[in-house]
């Protein structure tokens, strides 16, 4: 039986055994080896010279001793030479290994901090989000009404101030200026509107989820900012209205206070000021760089169904399951004044202001919908035809048309001058419910929220687009500065934004 060098891999002349690894070597390259590191090759443990065991093997009959010029000289030079090249190899192929080992283990820790910090970071988040919305137990949150000292103005809730001559002046004032600049405009489109072939060629540009919780995920609000299209709010199941750039995808801040969902939300075109309200009963006017409540409006007994803002930019409209809408200074929070119709006793879904400020339309939740006189608080007109309650209506920006829709899956339009639906809608499915409707602001383009999101081109009343690329029922629609993008928001928590690429 051959004997190998466990360095050499050769048959050695001289094998001895090493009795720390059990290991055969030839003698000459152990020796060198133990002299420079003292220990064994093989398992690193500590060995002397001393400690190595011959082995008795046929002996060999060696050359005569050459002289130092002859050729075994050189052979024996070249030996040497090969004995330290294997000695450097076997060290290098041990230094490898080692090094192979050690990364291999690093790479696993690195790994296994990474998912720890994964999953903190998301229990952090959760917890984060919970705290925001957490309540004190035993309060019931639609009867606490805010002490002075707790950041919030105290209101004086129904009283009413009633409509005063400078309230009156104000909103004449503003609807004949309205209406001179309506008839300047005419007929004339505006420049760099859209085009029926730039919204056809639009698509999905943003998508984005991360705006409000999961732990009660879902988006029932939406609104763009008139002189700022780069802002927009969004309110949600989770109590909170977000303000965002959509430029730089940044959240700009969070208003929290809403005991409920914020199912309203209007960013004023001249303040940095937002107006939510919510089932909770209440409307907020909130401080956008403060991120805190100007005004607390407590109008209603019952929960509050939508709010609309006055042309001025001074008052909003409000209505409510207690029958009742409600016209309420935002300067203030106090209310101006107050109106329902005792003869036809219903919830009211949904309000609007005519663009003029001067009436305003109401739905309700048996199918009508009503044109009221603000001045007066009388309902001037009645426009019956649909069957279901009245989800959204929406007012043209030429004052003629009026947009309604209900659970029956269609959409009416409205002639205000003729009093009467001169186009009837029917949407594809029976099972189609609309949740937001509006006109862009030359009043060329209607668009509705609610399967999926739907452009219509006015005057044609065709469907010119549709995107579907919502997961869950649409609940707000918004056109930008001439139409020039659209934005949705969803029960999928996203927001998503359509345009040209």
């Amino acid at each position: 039986m051959s004997l190998i060098c466990s360095l050499s891999n050769e048959v050695p002349e001289e094998p001895v055994v090493s009795p720390v690894s059990g290991r055969v070597f030839e003698k000459r390259l152990i020796v060198k080896y133990i002299q420079e590191n003292h220990v064994d090759p093989i398992n690193g443990k500590e060995l002397l010279e001393d400690q190595l065991i011959e082995i008795n093997t046929s002996p060999m009959s060696k050359p005569k001793p050459p002289s130092d010029t002859s050729i075994p000289k050189l052979l024996k030079n070249l030996q040497d030479e090969w004995d330290a090249a294997m000695l450097n190899n076997f060290t290098l192929r041990q230094q490898l290994q080692t090094a192979r080992q050690e990364l291999s283990h690093s790479l696993y820790q690195n790994d296994a901090a990474c998912r720890v910090i994964a999953r903190l970071t998301q229990e952090l988040n959760a917890a984060r989000e919970a705290l925001a919305t957490l309540k004190p137990k035993g309060v019931s949150i639609s009867q606490h009404v805010p002490a002075a000292g707790d950041g919030v103005p105290s209101t004086t809730g129904g009283k009413e101030t009633g409509l005063t001559e400078e309230i009156v002046a104000k909103i004449e004032t503003k609807a004949d200026e309205l209406m001179a600049e309506r008839k300047k405009r005419g007929k004339t489109i505006p420049e760099g509107l859209a085009t029926v072939e730039d919204i056809r060629s639009y698509k999905t540009l943003t998508s984005l989820s991360g705006l409000h919780s999961t732990t009660t995920p879902g988006i029932v609000s939406l609104d763009i900012c008139p002189t700022d299209t780069t802002r927009l709010v969004t309110g949600g199941n989770d109590k909170v209205a977000t303000v965002f750039n959509r430029e730089n995808e940044q959240i700009i801040c969070q208003l929290k206070g809403h005991a409920k969902k914020v199912s309203s939300v209007i960013y004023h075109p001249n303040r940095e000021s937002i107006i939510t309200s919510s089932p909770d009963s209440q409307i907020r006017v909130w401080n956008i760089s403060s991120a805190s409540t100007a005004h607390l409006i407590r109008a209603h007994e019952g929960p509050i169904t939508s709010i609309s803002l006055h042309a001025t930019g001074d008052f909003i409209l409000s209505t409510s399951t207690d029958e009742s809408w409600v016209f309420s200074d935002i300067n203030t929070g106090n209310v101006v004044i107050r109106a329902e119709d005792s003869s036809h006793p219903h919830s009211l879904t949904t309000a609007q202001f005519h663009p003029d400020g001067r009436i305003l339309a109401t739905g309700t939740s048996d199918s009508l919908i009503k044109i009221w006189d603000l001045k007066a608080k009388e309902n001037v007109a009645n426009f019956p035809g649909h069957t279901g309650h009245i989800g959204a209506i929406a007012f043209s920006e030429n004052g003629y048309y009026l947009a309604t829709a209900a659970s029956d899956a269609t959409i009416k339009l409205w002639d205000l001058r003729k009093l009467k639906n001169f186009k009837t809608i029917d949407l594809p499915s029976d099972e189609y419910q609309v949740r937001d409707l509006i006109f862009d602001s030359s009043g060329s383009y209607l668009a509705i929220a609610g399967n999926d999101v739907r452009v219509y081109i006015t005057k044609q009343w065709d469907n010119i687009k549709v995107f579907a690329d919502h997961t869950q029922e649409v609940t707000g629609v918004r056109f930008g500065h001439n139409a020039q993008f659209i934005a949705s928001v969803g029960l999928d928590r996203t927001l998503k934004l359509y345009g040209s690429s």
